[in-house]
This record gives C-alpha cells, structure tokens and sequence, in this order.
C-alpha cells in the first residue's frame, strides 16, 4: 500500500508541476477513440539499478536486430560511458526498459496470446470428438490435432 501512495502521491506533484507550467493533463488523455490520446511516461533517472538486474540473469537469448546509425550512435556512447560493458547489454537494457514502460499493453498482448492458445486446445478437442479420440502418433508428438 505504502508504494501506492507514493506513486499517487509522485504523480500528483508532476500533475502539479505540469499545471504550473500550463499544462492540464485531464485535457490532453482522452478516451474518445477520435480524439489523440497522451501516454504520460515517468522515467528513473537513476538506471544502476536496471543495470545491475540485468546483469543477475543470463542473457543467453540472442535476438539479431539492425539499427539506424543515430541508434548506433547512442549505444556506443552509453558503452563509452561506462555505464554498460558492451553494445549488447546497452541494447538488452533498453529493451527491457521499453518493454516496462509499456507493460499494460505487453500484458494486454499476452491476455491475448492466452485466449488464442485456448480456442486452439478447444479446436483440437472438437477435432478429436470428430475424428475420434485416437489420432496418430504423429499428431501427439508434436502437439498438434
């Protein structure tokens, strides 16, 4: 609960600072589909400790991607900072981090995928009430009706 709070209670003082400098939050999020909707994002300034998380676990994913040179650019000076060890930790840290800052739709996403998964396990049952409840072994061994 304590924690609760204290997000209310950061996000009421950046409300406030916003309204100081002339800026309504209330007037810019909207929830009418045709009007432009805001995402407010609120950022640590402090990333040691994503770094030091990061390097807790293995990283044994690889995951090939091809960056623009301004994106390059950036992940080599984070390495040249010190801050990282290497192009690949800077990029496995801002993934991380991007993935967290848009954890409500990555978690609307993975609803998603559920309730995917689950139509198909009701389709392979419907399939083998049609079919019978044999199958080959084929079908069993790779999960598939």
């Amino acid at each position: 609960m304590a924690s609760h709070r204290t997000k209310n209670g950061i996000w009421a003082a950046i409300e406030a600072q916003l309204r100081e400098q002339g800026i309504d939050v209330e007037s810019l999020a909207s929830t009418d589909a045709d009007s432009p909707q805001v995402k407010v994002v609120c950022v640590s300034g402090d990333m040691h400790h994503s770094v030091a998380e990061l390097g807790k676990s293995p990283r044994g994913q690889v995951v090939m991607v091809r960056v623009d040179d301004e994106t390059s650019d950036a992940l080599d000076a984070w390495v040249e900072s010190g801050a990282v060890r290497s192009r690949s930790e800077a990029a496995a840290l801002f993934i991380r981090e991007g993935l967290k800052v848009r954890s409500a739709e990555f978690q609307k996403l993975r609803d998603a995928l559920g309730k995917v998964e689950q139509a198909r396990q009701e389709l392979r049952a419907r399939a083998r009430e049609v079919i019978g409840a044999g199958g080959s072994k084929e079908d069993s061994d790779d999960g598939r009706a």
